[in-house]
């Protein structure tokens, strides 16, 4: 686990399962339906349960790339599911960055209103969507450190990154944005 203080905040790199996450609210990587997918998406759901997208169902039609809703938590531990949807990776010249910093963005703009005080994240499009792993850690980790320098909140976020390559990537890419 990587730990450090971003403006009285932390920010935190984990290697684990996001639906076993205590923080207050978890970050779906959610598609453009709402309809639960594979991945984190349909890890979400199943240990949720289906009052998750019940939720879904009665406030939400859809959620464009780069935006974000918000649910209950079901039978998770964390009170809130945020979901998002990321992109889906081209060639990283077809508007994927500004819609996966969009994304991050939005989620946690969701956090503030809520008053939400601790977020989990999983790495964004790097799944199914196919975004390179160390671009998008850049994007995700750079776009986190910036708003938590801007609001002083959340409290803590937290990365929760599924085996030891993405865990290694984020880290890289952590230390080098701290080093400059």
């Amino acid at each position: 686990m990587v730990q450090v203080k971003i403006n009285g905040c932390v920010l935190e790199l984990v290697q684990g399962d996001i639906t076993e996450q205590d923080t207050e609210a978890i970050v779906n990587a959610a598609n453009e339906e709402l309809i639960p997918g594979g991945g984190v998406d349909g890890a979400i759901h199943r240990k949720g349960g289906p009052e998750i997208l019940k939720e879904l169902r009665e406030k939400y039609s859809r959620c464009p790339t780069g935006e974000a809703v918000i649910t209950g938590g079901g039978n998770l531990k964390a009170k809130y599911v945020i979901h998002t949807v990321g992109p889906i990776y081209k060639d990283g010249k077809s508007g994927e960055p500004e819609l996966l910093k969009k994304a991050y963005e939005n989620s946690l703009k969701l956090a503030l209103e809520y008053n939400i005080n601790s977020i989990s994240f999983p790495s964004l499009s790097t799944g199914a969507y196919g975004y390179p792993i160390e671009e998008a850690a850049k994007i995700a980790l750079s776009t986190v450190i910036e708003f938590l320098k801007k609001n002083q909140a959340p409290e803590l976020v937290r990365f929760v990154l599924w085996g030891e390559k993405n865990y290694k990537a984020f880290e890289k890419v952590l230390k080098n944005l701290l080093s400059s």
